[in-house]
């Protein structure tokens, strides 16, 4: 028998999610509002942390003499360790007759949390489990997935191959057809998962949602060979689907107020980015705790102590650059859309996140996250900052037609069409494309559901 013994080196795509990475993601993509639920959660559960609720100069940022807390000694801390109670603090601390009966409202389960809890029970093995929970942060509000899995690929620096396995994992949790990337795919997924699958569905999905939407089943029974009555009875299955699979749990979309990360102001002329501060409290280290390290020789003590600072440490330097990248998207914004800072809506110019990205030096789906459920007070009004990037539509002059007018041309059209019989999404492509917009009848009632307005069938009045 021949043993033969020797060295080789393999080269091994890895990557490791570290908490701290995660952490750093969630917080570049939360609203204003959710960033500041939090905080407050993270100030429940951190005891070294110190919150200010003053707001103070920008060089100011470790106050040691303002503390909110009861001095803790060694011994104090040295007890935290083994009891459930070390978050009795003074701001919190209320009597009998002062507990709040909102105390006791369960808090509402989020989608995400929701998904985290399910795949703890998967046999998968720690690396994908770890790529899986980056996806499910990447999810929007509807529980799609809007970043390319090239995209998230490049971001981790691995194979796109090992993305999709992981995403593959993600779309067989419930509720079905989450992470989807796409309103077909998420009725695809749902179909097979609930055991409707077949050819004629899939070509129906795949292809004729919107004749679905308006019951026109001719149309689709001629196009797929079937009859209009078994047309009809794929389409009432296809309607029983959920296109919004997040629907019922929390996304943060329930919130009905806005708070605007920033205001842009225009002072004669020269714009001026001023970052929305005064909303989320400043957060401190506790100089006690500080003081534990120095002083107590408990190994146990120290650890755990050392590991909470870092927590907050991190927590204060993530918030700082959750803050520092939205300004230089902004500044960006202000530069690529100054027209519509002087103007209004109208002078929106086509722009994309991609543009953005390079424009800054970062990945194209860092810009994606960093304006994702934001918004910026402006001298129009509030808007979505996502508002602000427009896809360009080609003309027959080759200049760039921004969609947001191309959306206004179509609501323009509509208004002044006869009621009694309405144009169809065809006609209204024809009059776009005699003013220099070529858009497909498609595109044209794409634009037409995001705007709010009903086919021509539903539009017509006698």
């Amino acid at each position: 028998m021949n043993l033969d013994y020797g060295m080789k080196m393999t080269q091994e795509q890895r990557m490791i999610l570290t908490q701290n990475m995660q952490q750093s993601i969630k917080l570049l993509q939360m609203s204003l509002h959710d960033l500041r639920e939090y905080i407050d959660n993270e100030y429940s559960e951190n005891p070294v942390i110190e919150i200010n609720e003053e707001v103070n100069s920008q060089d100011d940022v470790i106050n040691d003499e303002m503390s909110t807390r009861n001095e803790y000694d060694a011994k104090k801390i040295t007890e935290e360790l083994y009891s459930d109670n070390y978050r009795d603090r003074s701001e919190t601390n209320y009597s009998n007759e002062d507990v709040s009966p909102l105390n006791f409202i369960e808090k509402k389960m989020s989608l995400k949390e929701y998904l985290q809890e399910q795949l703890v029970g998967t046999d998968i093995d720690q690396y994908t489990l770890s790529i899986c929970k980056y996806i499910i942060e990447s999810l929007d509000y509807r529980g799609y997935l809007e970043i390319s899995t090239k995209e998230l690929a490049e971001e981790l620096t691995i194979s796109e191959e090992i993305v999709e396995k992981a995403l593959t994992v993600v779309q067989g949790l419930e509720p079905y057809g989450i992470g989807a990337r796409n309103i077909q795919e998420c009725l695809l997924i749902q179909s097979i998962k609930l055991n409707v699958f077949d050819n004629i569905i899939e070509k129906m999905i795949l292809n004729h949602l919107e004749n679905i939407a308006e019951n026109k089943y001719e149309a689709v029974g001629k196009a797929l060979n079937i009859s209009p009555r078994e047309a009809q009875r794929y389409g009432d299955l296809i309607k029983r689907l959920e296109p919004k699979p997040s629907r019922g749990f929390y996304t943060g979309e329930e919130v009905n107020y806005i708070i605007p990360d920033a205001e842009v102001k225009n002072v004669d002329g020269e714009f001026f980015i001023l970052m929305n501060e005064s909303v989320l409290p400043r957060l401190m280290v506790n100089k006690t705790y500080k003081d534990v390290l120095q002083n107590n020789k408990d190994s146990e003590t120290n650890a755990y102590v050392k590991e909470k600072i870092n927590q907050a440490l991190f927590l204060i330097k993530s918030i700082e650059q959750r803050k520092n990248t939205l300004y230089k998207v902004l500044e960006c914004l202000v530069d690529k859309q100054k027209e519509f800072f002087i103007h209004g809506k109208q002078h929106i110019k086509p722009l994309t996140l991609k543009e953005v990205a390079e424009k800054i030096n970062v990945h194209e789906s860092t810009v994606s996250r960093a304006v994702r459920d934001k918004y910026v007070l402006t001298s129009y009004g509030t808007i979505k900052i996502k508002d602000l990037f427009q896809s360009g539509m080609s003309s027959n002059n080759n200049e760039d037609m921004a969609t947001i007018k191309i959306k206004n041309e179509i609501k323009e059209i509509i208004n002044e069409e006869n009621k009694s019989k309405p144009l169809s999404d065809q006609a209204i492509s024809s009059m776009l494309a005699e003013k220099n917009m070529n858009i497909s009848r498609r595109t044209v009632a794409k634009y037409r559901e995001e705007l709010g307005i009903k086919s021509s069938s539903m539009r017509k009045r006698l």
